[in-house]
């Protein structure tokens, strides 16, 4: 029972370091992307290949893989952001089905539908980090330097343009701010802090595959963001906490399946979204504000 909560709890702190990076881009910035699994996946990708080709020090992955999803994300989603509103939308789309198929097809850097499998136990400076204690610890402290960078870049004035495009793309743009350099910054700093949860999961599952960074990944990122609370800085970890819980939940009710968890998981998930969007826009901490 310990170890299934440390997992849990690790999960956790993984899922919430993705879905504050997708608050930043959603909540912050008004840009719905629901590319984010491609981004996190290409974190995953980039830290497992440089654990079992070159060193298996978190450190050395997690920057690897927070500048190389940061990159893609500018090569990638520039000509995207040209676009606004339900065209981005369906821009992401394009971009999230795309790498769906380069990550299965891929073989060379992905293992292709396979997946990656035998990486190496996590280290910093020589130290190891892989018993799920220590493990843990480290996704915490990943987790609060998330929550604190992101505090402290929405307190600025980073952060009031941001809020300010999101309110009115066409007023932000009439007072003079650079909408299209704004958004690109939010979607490279969102998409640095996914490529370190991508880290944190490929060391923690030690194997990853194109499985875990679907449309479907994409949509329970958005999930967790709207269901939490967009543009809050504890909505997005209050719906990771009640998403990733719920099947937890589920498998304790005798009359559901075993097999039908995940379906009736899923029903859960969108009920969810619709009565939310329906009846408090502004998500669980919202309601909790009043």
């Amino acid at each position: 029972m310990i170890a299934y909560l440390v997992n849990l709890a690790t999960l956790i702190a993984i899922f919430g370091i993705a879905a504050t990076s997708l608050n930043l881009l959603i909540g912050y910035a008004g840009i719905f992307s629901i590319a984010h699994a491609m981004f996190f996946g290409i974190g995953a990708y980039v830290a497992a290949q440089v654990a079992l080709t070159f060193s298996a020090d978190f450190l050395v992955a997690a920057l690897a893989a927070a500048v190389a999803a940061a990159a893609l994300s500018l090569c990638l989603a520039l000509p995207a952001l040209r676009v606004r509103g339900e065209y981005f939308v369906a821009a992401s789309l394009g971009l999230q089905m795309m790498a769906s198929t380069l990550f299965a097809e891929a073989h060379g850097f992905t293992g292709g539908v396979g997946g990656l499998v035998g990486i190496p136990p996590a280290r910093i400076l020589g130290f190891d980090v892989a018993s799920p204690d220590a493990f843990l610890v480290l996704a915490l402290a990943c987790l609060a330097l998330t929550l604190l960078a992101v505090r402290t870049l929405m307190r600025g004035s980073f952060g009031r343009s941001l809020m300010a495009l999101r309110d009115s793309e066409s007023a932000a743009e009439a007072f003079g701010k650079d909408v299209r350099a704004l958004k690109t910054l939010a979607v490279v700093i969102g998409c640095f802090f996914v490529g370190i949860a991508g880290a944190l999961f490929a060391f923690h599952m030690a194997f990853v595959n194109v499985e875990s960074f679907t449309l479907e990944q994409s949509v329970v990122l958005m999930a967790m963001v709207i269901i939490g609370g967009a543009g809050t800085l504890t909505g997005p970890l209050v719906g990771v906490i009640a998403l990733l819980s719920l099947p937890a939940a589920l498998s304790f009710l005798p009359f559901i399946p075993s097999t039908q968890i995940g379906t009736v998981q899923q029903f859960i998930y969108g009920a969810l979204m619709t009565l939310l969007m329906i009846f408090r826009p502004s998500g669980l901490v919202g309601l909790s504000r009043g």
